[in-house]
């Protein structure tokens, strides 16, 4: 029988999202003088990311507003006004009415896209993933330098930014909850994939693989992989999140991720 997804499990999969971005960028701000600029800020039940030095939006962004929080959409939009950056908003279907989108609206905020939030439910012990034929192994903590390299031209980023993913990410590395995963293909580096446990939900948080070994099942393993860990150390549950039908979703739903909900993205409008 299929499971109906619950409002519950809707708001476990959306604070999961919100947890391990926001310990994330904490360990970020917590180096040494705060060089990337990060403030983590509440306002009702969301929470307002952001930062001087990376101005991309995933680090610019407001999560888990619900129509409660429509009396703080001035003070969220003020903040990032006097800090000269725009915010994008992400919403949950079901946390949210149509009150404070029509608000969002007639601030100049317009729904710019959607994004699938995948879950796993380890209701049994799943399958370690060893039998792909691609080797996975946890990064070292010297292997920093190869994980942002993948991490960069996996995403397009110029090599340039390669130092700053690697301080970036290292920082995480002996932070309680985070686990770093690397796929070897002959030996060589192929891709990543980096997860964040926090009671019993695990966040599988970023995924990457070179151009040259794409498509020959790295990221299949990773995720299998990932799901195995969250397994034997108690998450009952995992969460994930893709571009709606990119190969990244596929690739979730080849192993056994089923689709939680579909959030929007709403973005000012350029004026």
């Amino acid at each position: 029988m299929t499971q109906i997804l619950t409002r519950d499990q809707v708001r476990l999969i959306e604070r999961s999202e919100m947890d391990y971005m926001a310990d994330r960028m904490r360990a970020i701000e917590e180096r040494e003088g705060n060089p990337e600029g990060v403030e983590i800020k509440p306002f009702g039940q969301a929470i307002a990311i952001y930062s001087r030095t990376m101005p991309w939006p995933a680090f610019n962004t407001v999560k888990g507003l619900s129509s409660d929080d429509i009396d703080c959409l001035d003070v969220i939009v003020d903040f990032y006004k006097l800090r000269g950056r725009k915010p994008q908003f992400e919403i949950v279907p079901s946390r949210v009415n149509s009150g404070i989108l029509e608000e969002l609206a007639k601030r100049g905020f317009y729904q710019s896209g959607f994004h699938t939030s995948m879950y796993y439910s380890l209701e049994q012990l799943p399958p370690d993933g060893r039998d792909s034929g691609i080797e996975i192994k946890e990064i070292l903590e010297e292997e920093f330098m190869t994980y942002a390299l993948i991490h960069c031209r996996s995403t397009g980023l110029p090599d340039d930014g390669i130092p700053y993913i690697a301080d970036n990410n290292h920082v995480l590395y002996t932070r309680p909850g985070w686990r770093f995963f690397m796929a070897l293909i002959d030996g060589k580096p192929a891709a990543v994939g980096v997860m964040y446990m926090n009671q019993t939900v695990a966040s599988l948080t970023f995924a990457g693989t070179l151009p040259e070994y794409r498509n020959r099942g790295c990221q299949q393993a990773l995720i299998r992989r990932r799901i195995y860990e969250a397994a034997i150390n108690g998450c009952q549950a995992v969460v994930s999140q893709a571009g709606f039908l990119t190969q990244s979703h596929r690739n979730m739903e080849q192993v056994g991720m089923k689709l939680g909900y579909i959030r929007t993205t709403w973005t000012e409008l350029e004026r």
